[in-house]
């Protein structure tokens, strides 16, 4: 015989019921659909069974939980029969009566609260993961994209409703950088933050990118190509004025080797010891130092080794050439550039009178780290260098594709002797001041 709720007792019934080896439930013989679930571990609960079309005029049953069982006064938490017998009352009129599915209701009130909640995502919250998810692969871990959002974008911005952010709060952003005169700053900021937009609009988070209408043109102004060339009479001047700049030595070799190498200033302040051979006269960039990502081989000449041996005398008991203040990490490239940038400054720009305000700067105006690869490349082309080699001493790869993967010579020799011949230069050049 099947168990059933008593009309009468049914508190004291319930709770005495035992629990089996399998879950037993008990029917209420006052509600229809009510029943109580004894679970083997002893817990009791209700459960209110009903049934919803479904297609072919076929019907479907559903079940809703109800919660615990409780008994009498003294618990806390549950129902008892008669709470539950009222409870079930009520969603069988609601089911009868209006067409209701409680278990389907239910199911979209969640979804409702998770789409509001996507719908409450700020700035800040979409930076966290896009930062986790996309930056953190980036050869630096987003660390510089990192730096910058969060010093000029989130103090803004950041606990806006990412829906809520519109192109007037990034032009904001922006014009705040142009105020401050760093116009390329600027350009880079919008660029990083039409990535973590469209970051979102590909997670399906927004329907639209604020940054779409922006372009780098109207922030700024058109790209300018930099063509800033060293003369031979300002590497002269810079060599005259370099002694008297008040710049850290590591600083003044690090300008030097850039212009004898012709690389990146931060392939350069990257360099380790191991990768420095002064025995066999080369420097191995390795591929994750280099912008391109390919290993690249810097063949040295006297005047690069002279100034590597007064480097390794001052940082070769360290892994690195170029070593940072806490030593475990090699010195940033900002370091030498602003180094470079202050001591080119007006007067009255700077309140630092230590770091010699305008002691670097040249007859033909600012310069910076990067255009003495430039004037390395173009001196070598000046002693007689062909193009092809330079761009090989450079590191640029071949941009034709059919010349990339069918014309395989390495250049050794020729590069050796262009590097070779731009030291030859620079000594000449500095003989001249000396």
């Amino acid at each position: 015989m099947k168990k059933l709720i008593p009309r009468n007792g049914a508190d004291k019934y319930c709770q005495d019921l035992k629990p089996e080896d399998k879950a037993v439930y008990v029917r209420d013989s006052e509600v229809k659909g009510l029943v109580l679930r004894v679970k083997p571990t002893g817990t009791k609960s209700w459960i209110f069974c009903y049934t919803v079309p479904c297609h072919k005029n076929k019907w479907r049953e559903r079940k809703k939980g109800l919660g615990g069982f409780r008994c009498g006064r003294n618990d806390i938490a549950g129902l008892t029969v008669a709470a539950a017998r009222r409870e079930a009352e009520r969603l069988k009129n609601e089911v009868k009566h209006n067409g209701a599915d409680p278990v389907e209701d239910k199911r979209k009130r969640v979804a409702e609260s998770i789409r509001e909640q996507s719908n409450r995502v700020l700035v800040r919250d979409l930076f966290d993961r896009w930062a986790a998810t996309d930056l953190i692969n980036r050869k630096d871990q987003g660390k510089e994209a990192k730096r910058m959002v969060l010093k000029d974008v989130l103090p803004f911005i950041g606990d806006l409703n990412i829906k809520d952010v519109r192109k007037g709060h990034i032009t904001e952003i922006t014009d705040r950088l142009l105020q401050r005169g760093v116009n390329r700053m600027a350009k880079v900021v919008l660029s990083l933050t039409r990535q973590m937009f469209r970051f979102a609009v590909t997670r399906d988070l927004l329907e639209s990118d604020p940054t779409a209408l922006l372009s780098k043109k109207t922030i700024g102004g058109a790209n300018v190509e930099r063509d800033r060339v060293l003369d031979e009479d300002e590497i002269k001047e810079l060599a005259k004025k370099l002694p008297n700049a008040n710049m850290a030595e590591t600083a003044t070799l690090a300008i030097w080797l850039v212009l004898a190498t012709c690389c990146r200033i931060g392939e350069l302040l990257k360099a380790r010891w191991d990768h420095v051979d002064l025995e066999r006269k080369f420097w191995r960039v390795p591929a994750k130092n280099s912008k391109n990502g390919r290993e690249h081989i810097v063949y040295l000449s006297s005047f690069a080794i002279r100034n590597f041996v007064k480097l390794k005398e001052l940082t070769g008991a360290g892994d690195w050439c170029f070593p940072a203040s806490r030593k475990s990490d090699s010195l940033c490239s900002k370091t030498v550039t602003k180094q470079i940038t202050d001591r080119q400054r007006d007067c009255g720009r700077h309140k630092n009178r230590s770091k010699q305000i305008g002691a670097l700067k040249l007859s033909r105006g600012m310069w910076k780290p990067h255009d003495l690869r430039r004037t390395g490349a173009t001196l070598m082309n000046s002693l007689g260098v062909l193009p092809e080699v330079a761009e090989r001493c450079l590191n640029h790869m071949e941009e034709n594709k059919i010349k990339r993967i069918y014309q395989r010579y390495g250049y050794e020799a020729e590069m050796r002797q262009a590097w070779e011949k731009l030291g030859e230069k620079l000594n000449l050049l500095m003989e001249v001041t000396s």
